[in-house]
C-alpha cells in the first residue's frame, strides 16, 4: 500500500467514496444508493441498504421511531479530514519539553504562548483552541493527547480505514457504528445513521440495516401527495386526532397508531418548514460546517429519530507545507462551529443527549520539514458534552528520542478501539464485544461522567 498518495486524497464522489490505487476499499462499498423525499420528516434522503422497503415505509418508520425514543442518546462522530497536527493543537511547552523548540524551530508554538491545559502543565492550547480550553475548563471536554494503535501505518486511507471499521484490519467491511446498528437499529429508519454530506461516511455504513445521507439537512418541508397546503395540515392533523389505542379491530387501532405518530413528528418539524434558527447567543460560523451542525441542533430538537451521525468537519489538515499559513485558519473556524454546537444543545435544554466523538486518522510528525509537517503516528482526539468525564485519556508520551517510536514519531499512549469500546458501552450501553473485534483486551477509559 502506498504510503501517503497525498495528490489523490479524496475519497469523495457520487455516493460511497471512490476507491483510490492502493488503498483498502471503504467500508460499505457495493451498497446501494436509493433516493427518495420523506414527506414524514422534509428531508431528501439517500438511503443505503434495505433496499426492500419502499419510501412510504421509510416514513412510517421515521415516525414510529420518534414517537417511540423522543428522548434517546445521541453519538456524533466528526472527522478532522488528513490527519490534524496535534503538537500545534495542543502543543508541549518548550520548558517542559526542551526538544520541542529544536524540532519545530519554525512552526512550533513559541514559550509563554498559548493556553494552559490544567490536568498537564507540559502542554498549552494554542491561542486558535481557546474555546476548546474554556470547554475542557468546564469539564465538558475529554481529551486524548496521543491516541493511535500499535504499528501505525502512516497512509491517509489505511489510517482513516482502520478508524472507520474500528479494527487494524485492512478488509474490513462494514463501519464500526455501522455494525452497532445492525445490531440495534430498525429495517425501516434510515435516520438512525445519518451522514451530513453528499457522501455516505463509511463508518456507518451497515451491513443489514438502512442509514442515510442528506446533502441539505437545513431544507425541511412536509407534504401530502397530491394535497396542497393549507388543507394538507388540517387533514393530517385530523386523522391524527383519529387514534384510539383501544379499537377493536387491531388492524385499525395499528393505523391509528401510526397516524397519531405521523402527526405528532408534522407537528414536531412544523416550525422548521421555513428554515431553522438558533438560540439567541449563537453564532456558528459561515461555513457548511457550521450550517451542519445548526441544522441538527435543529433535527436533534424537532424530535427526528437519530442515534448515530458522521460528518467531516471544516478544512483539510494534511499540512506538509504551507502549515504556518493554512493551519491557523481552520482551526479557528472549526473550532468556533464545534464550540457553538455545544452552546446551541444547552441552549436548548439537548445537551445531556448528545455525545460528540472528534477524531482524525493520524497525528503529524514532530519534526518539522521546513514549511510543513510529515505524516507521524499518535495524534489528538476528543469527547464533547456535558455528559463526558472531562478527564485526559493517556499521558503526553514526551519528546525525548527514547520516548518517540521507532520512526521518530508520537507513541500512541491510548488505543482508539479501547474509546470505542467506551462509548459503545458507557454512552451508547452496549456490549462492545458484539461489534469491536477483540474487545477484550482493549482497555476503557472512562468517558462518561457517572
Amino acid at each position: 500500500m502506498q504510503s501517503c498518495g497525498c495528490t489523490e486524497y479524496s475519497r469523495a464522489g457520487r455516493g460511497l467514496p471512490a476507491i483510490e490505487p492502493g488503498m483498502p476499499a471503504p467500508a460499505g462499498t457495493g451498497l446501494t444508493r436509493r433516493s427518495f423525499i420523506s414527506r414524514v420528516s422534509g428531508l431528501a434522503l439517500s438511503v443505503y441498504g434495505a433496499s426492500a422497503l419502499g419510501p412510504k415505509a421509510f416514513e412510517r418508520g421515521i415516525a414510529a421511531a420518534a414517537a417511540l425514543d423522543p428522548g434517546g442518546r445521541i453519538l456524533v462522530s466528526i472527522f478532522l479530514s488528513g490527519g490534524v497536527d496535534s503538537l500545534t493543537l495542543l502543543a508541549p511547552d518548550p520548558a517542559a519539553h526542551p526538544r520541542y523548540a529544536t524540532l519545530r524551530p519554525t512552526l512550533g508554538l513559541p514559550a509563554g504562548q498559548g493556553i494552559a491545559f490544567g490536568e498537564d502543565p507540559g502542554l498549552r492550547w494554542h491561542p486558535a483552541a481557546a474555546g476548546l480550553a474554556t470547554l475542557h475548563g468546564e469539564g465538558k471536554l475529554t481529551v486524548f493527547p496521543a491516541v493511535g494503535y500499535d504499528d501505525p501505518t502512516q497512509s491517509h486511507f489505511t489510517g482513516r480505514h482502520y478508524w472507520e471499521v474500528g479494527e487494524v484490519n485492512p478488509g474490513g467491511r462494514w463501519g464500526w457504528l455501522g455494525r452497532y446498528l445492525d445490531r440495534h437499529g430498525a429495517t425501516d429508519n434510515p435516520l438512525q445513521g445519518l451522514t451530513l454530506g453528499t457522501s455516505l461516511m463509511p463508518s456507518i455504513a451497515a451491513q443489514q440495516m438502512p442509514v442515510a445521507t442528506v446533502a441539505r439537512p437545513h431544507q425541511y418541508s412536509f407534504s401530502a401527495a397530491g394535497v396542497e397546503a393549507p388543507v394538507a395540515g388540517d387533514m393530517i392533523e385530523a386523522f391524527g386526532g383519529l387514534s384510539a389505542p383501544d379499537a377493536a379491530d387491531p388492524a385499525l387501532r395499528y393505523a391509528r397508531g401510526e397516524l397519531a405518530a405521523v402527526n405528532r413528528l408534522r407537528e414536531q418539524l412544523g416550525p422548521l418548514q421555513a428554515g431553522y434558527s438558533t438560540p439567541v447567543g449563537v453564532a456558528y460560523p459561515d461555513v457548511p460546517f457550521g450550517q451542519r451542525l445548526a441544522a441538527l441542533a435543529a433535527m436533534i430538537d424537532a424530535g427526528l429519530p437519530l442515534k448515530v451521525v458522521a460528518l467531516e468537519a471544516h478544512g483539510t489538515y494534511d499540512t506538509h507545507g504551507a502549515q504556518a499559513s493554512t493551519l491557523v485558519p481552520n482551526l479557528q473556524l472549526a473550532i468556533p462551529c464545534l464550540v457553538e454546537f455545544q452552546r446551541d444543545l444547552e441552549a436548548r435544554g439537548l445537551e445531556d443527549r448528545v455525545l460528540v466523538h472528534v477524531w482524525t486518522e493520524f497525528g503529524r510528525r514532530p519534526q518539522e520539514n521546513g514549511s510543513g509537517t510529515d505524516h507521524g503516528a499518535a495524534g489528538i482526539g476528543f469527547v464533547m458534552g456535558s455528559k463526558t468525564s472531562g478527564q485526559m485519556v493517556g499521558s503526553f508520551p514526551g519528546l525525548a528520542a527514547s520516548d518517540l517510536d521507532e520512526d521518530d514519531n508520537l507513541r500512541a499512549t491510548s488505543d482508539f478501539r479501547g474509546a470505542y469500546c467506551a462509548l459503545l458501552e458507557q454512552w451508547l450501553e452496549v456490549d462492545a464485544g458484539e461489534i469491536i473485534p477483540g474487545a477484550a483486551s482493549f482497555a476503557r477509559p472512562t468517558l462518561v461522567a457517572a
